[in-house]
């Protein structure tokens, strides 16, 4: 089903991209990365040229800034030039700095939002051809922090609740064109930049995690990949995110309390 598609991945140098980029190389797709670190953009392009399929595949890579629409329409044009129109544009793009609100940078808060301009802007630039077309698949990478609020996250919860407002209203703005969207709401991921995240995250965040495992970017690569083949549309790939989902769509208040109640155990533990 994806072998000869032409995929684009923004944010593909590293983390969930990455990962996502060498799962649709080894399914037989031609594959373009987009991200903004020249040197771990090459060396992203020679890990995802190892795991294609076939020596055929085209596996290319460009530096953009896709917070800037000018950037991105050239990054796009250039994949373009080189035969890579996306048949499945994945927006990886962005980073998180947590903080709680009353003390963060505002410069925080304005740089978690830059996940959804990238996204925004990839979309803007392939939704035209796509349409056109009538075939495409779009799909845009948020959080559990997208549909469950989380102490000292209110920057990124920010862009990743209006990521999915975004994703929710362009599906049904595409269909009718023949264009699918999809949404991904993976939790915390062993990334490269988990580790300084943490670093920033205050020990009420630690204490609601409860020492939950980061799961790997392939889970969530793999699951992208399951979730482009059968046209699923809320693409959560582990088990206890899935649950929570769940429990915060029928019983919000019961969130609400567990939640208060860590919140509640943190500060006593802080004294």
């Amino acid at each position: 089903m994806l072998a000869g598609k032409c995929v684009v991945v923004t944010g593909g140098s590293s983390g969930i991209g990455l990962a996502t980029a060498e799962a649709f190389a080894a399914r037989g797709a031609h594959v373009g990365v987009i991200a903004r670190d020249r040197e771990r953009l090459e060396a992203a392009r020679e890990a995802v040229e190892m795991a294609r399929r076939s020596p055929d595949q085209r596996i290319l890579a460009v530096s953009a800034d896709l917070c800037e629409m000018e950037q991105a329409e050239r990054a796009f044009r250039e994949l373009a030039d080189a035969g890579m129109v996306p048949d499945v544009l994945v927006n990886c793009a962005g980073r998180i700095l947590p903080g709680e609100f009353e003390t963060m940078p505002l410069e925080f808060f304005e740089e978690n939002l830059g996940s959804l301009h990238a996204a925004v802007h990839a979309c803007r630039a392939v939704v035209p051809v796509m349409s056109a077309r009538r075939s495409g698949h779009i799909v845009n990478v948020s959080s559990v922090a997208g549909y469950l609020g989380v102490y000292g996250y209110t920057g990124y919860s920010a862009a990743k609740y209006a990521m999915m407002g975004f994703t929710e209203a362009l599906r049904f703005e595409m269909k009718p064109l023949g264009v699918r969207v999809s949404v991904v709401c993976p939790p915390d991921t062993e990334t490269p930049g988990l580790a300084f995240e943490k670093t920033l995250r205050p020990h009420e965040t630690e204490v609601i995690s409860g020492g939950i495992k980061p799961i790997p970017p392939r889970q969530v690569a793999d699951a992208i990949v399951r979730g482009v083949e059968r046209n699923r549309y809320y693409i959560i790939p582990d088990a206890l995110s899935a649950f929570y989902f769940r429990l915060k769509g029928v019983l919000p208040e019961l969130f609400f309390a567990i939640v208060d109640g860590d919140i509640a155990k943190a500060r006593k533990q802080r004294g």
